[in-house]
């Protein structure tokens, strides 16, 4: 009796701290549960309902409407440039008036558009068309860089062609300047002439010279001007002063110059300032548009945002 009434009396043993664990555990995992399921009823309610309506209305109603595809081609600058090119060569080659823009607070410098220009007109050592200018800004430890793409201007009143004693150089209807390979004789005089140092000579060089055999990439011939130009021996344009012509092989077969559609930071822009709805003509009438060395009176038809 008296173990019975000992017995009795006697506190509960106490639980281990392993089962004190599994205790929380296992009510964490019913909590969560619980939560979990209720959440999902909730976000099943929300998308299979809105009021009264079933799933596949609700659905429909929740997504973005479709663009069409004049709003897809006016968002996408690269589309938008080739109708206005479309636009442009339907016309008259005397009442187009191209025009590039340049972003240079897109520019990376990446030199991409160096590169392209070089492949695509097949340019030796020492001839380039498009220079990526950097220029290093501030004080350290503030500092940044400027990239500054720098293709030929295309000015309406441009110094190199004046001066060319064989009227190789000439401005054509449309507002580029070009240069005839075969009347040009080399002398620079349009070279130096030039402010914006955008025009070079070309010496004959290759870029295998001293190695033991030419690669065959640098025996290919151009096709600037519309023309097939072979580089072998002392034939043009070896010997020739050369520059940016805007690609013009490329736009009168409806393509854009390859500096644009090459840039991979969408900094460069063409098209014809002439038409209203090209995307050129709204952005050099920006007020951050710029043009460079304006006080010199060349009135180039390259504009930058800066």
């Amino acid at each position: 009796m008296n173990d019975a009434r000992h017995r009795t009396d006697e506190p509960p043993a106490e639980t281990s701290s392993t089962d004190n664990r599994r205790a929380f555990l296992k009510a964490a995992a019913l909590l969560g549960g619980a939560a979990a399921a209720g959440t999902a009823a909730l976000v099943h309610a929300k998308r299979t309902t809105v009021g009264n309506e079933p799933t596949g209305a609700a659905s429909v109603r929740e997504l973005p409407p479709l663009k069409s595809i004049a709003i897809e081609r006016r968002s996408d600058p690269l589309l938008r440039m080739q109708e206005a090119l479309r636009r442009a060569l339907a016309k008259p080659v005397e009442e187009r008036r191209w025009l590039m823009v340049i972003d240079t607070r897109k520019c990376v410098g990446c030199h991409a558009c160096t590169i392209a220009c070089v492949a695509e007109n097949r340019l030796p050592p020492g001839v380039v068309y498009r220079p990526v200018v950097t220029e290093e800004l501030g004080v350290f430890p503030n500092v940044a860089l400027r990239f500054t793409p720098r293709p030929c201007m295309h000015c309406d009143q441009p110094p190199c062609t004046p001066v060319c004693p064989v009227k190789a150089t000439w401005k054509r209807p449309d507002g580029i300047v070009v240069i005839d390979y075969d009347k040009c004789i080399g002398c620079g005089y349009c070279v130096t002439a030039c402010p914006y140092n955008a025009r070079t000579r070309n010496l004959g060089e290759y870029y295998t010279d001293g190695t033991p055999a030419r690669q065959p990439y640098e025996s290919r011939p151009s096709f600037e001007y519309g023309k097939l130009w072979d580089r072998e021996g002392h034939r043009s344009p070896v010997g020739n002063a050369r520059k940016c012509h805007f690609c013009l092989h490329r736009l009168e077969e409806g393509m854009l110059p390859e500096c644009v559609t090459s840039c991979i930071g969408r900094a460069t822009f063409f098209g014809d300032a002439a038409d209203p709805d090209a995307l050129v003509a709204e952005l050099c009438a920006r007020p951050n548009a710029r043009r460079l060395l304006e006080e010199k009176g060349t009135a180039p038809r390259v504009v930058y945002l800066v």
